[in-house]
């Protein structure tokens, strides 16, 4: 009998994509593997991504934190780049670690992980130090994520803002339109592309074929937290069609 894992996330009030995004591939992997998966989330009000609306909304997710402790659920994500990027540098551990003292406060212990920690922890599994990123926000934010990556020990070579400032706009963003962006960047000389660094921003249909377009690897922040999600489980983090870091090689 194969077991299921209740995967909880804290997303903004106004996101639309993990919860579509994650369930889709983690439905992929039910097929070619036994485990299975519910999904639980936990809101935080946010409607317009700029900093002060990121730094109220980052307030709310220890009691997002205990909510879904509450349903025990086996693995707990921040599904928010942006938010805590825009916190200063190196914020992803001090949020992780006091969201799993909030989870273990309620005796539902559950391991944590935020989108941007897997997103700067993904680059290194695929052993890339030169990216390329396409980002969803104004660039006064994207530039705040340039550097947060660029603290981690990276090099972004080139980025690319779309300025969509109305969150519900940017989970309305077609993916099909990023290819077509990626091709207009520099991407010769670079390891790996960051195809979306942002959880809202929909991206998985034209993940293989920006692979495939540039020859490069890609990731993006669902697909990174997906994968430190299925390692925090201690489960093979495999998803067909989700790009190089859940072919299975890593």
């Amino acid at each position: 009998m194969s077991k299921t894992y209740r995967i909880g996330q804290i997303v903004p009030s106004s996101n639309t994509t993990m919860e579509t995004e994650i369930p889709a591939m983690l439905r992929m992997r039910e097929q070619i593997r036994p485990e299975r998966f519910t999904f639980h989330s936990s809101r935080m009000r946010m409607k317009t991504v700029k900093k002060e609306e990121l730094a109220a909304m980052d307030a709310e997710s220890d009691r997002c934190a205990v909510e879904l402790s509450d349903a025990r659920v086996d693995v707990l994500g921040y599904a928010c780049l942006v938010a805590i990027m825009s916190m200063g540098r190196g914020y992803h551990r001090v949020s992780e670690r006091r969201l799993r003292e909030h989870t273990e406060a309620n005796d539902g212990n559950a391991p944590v992980v935020t989108s941007a920690g897997a997103l700067v922890d993904a680059l290194k599994v695929i052993g890339a130090r030169r990216i390329a990123l396409v980002a969803p926000y104004m660039k006064p934010l994207t530039e705040l994520v340039v550097d947060y990556i660029r603290n981690e020990g990276y090099e972004v070579v080139d980025w690319h803002a779309l300025e969509i400032p109305d969150n519900l706009a940017v989970g309305r963003h077609d993916p099909a339109l990023l290819p077509g962006i990626v091709a207009a960047m520099n991407t010769r000389d670079v390891d790996a592309i960051v195809l979306s660094a942002c959880v809202q921003m929909p991206s998985l249909p034209s993940v293989a074929k920006v692979e495939a377009l540039t020859g490069k690897p890609v990731i993006t922040a669902a697909i990174a937290t997906t994968y430190a999600m299925l390692k925090a489980l201690d489960l093979e983090p495999v998803v067909p069609g989700a790009g190089v870091l859940l072919s299975g090689a890593y």
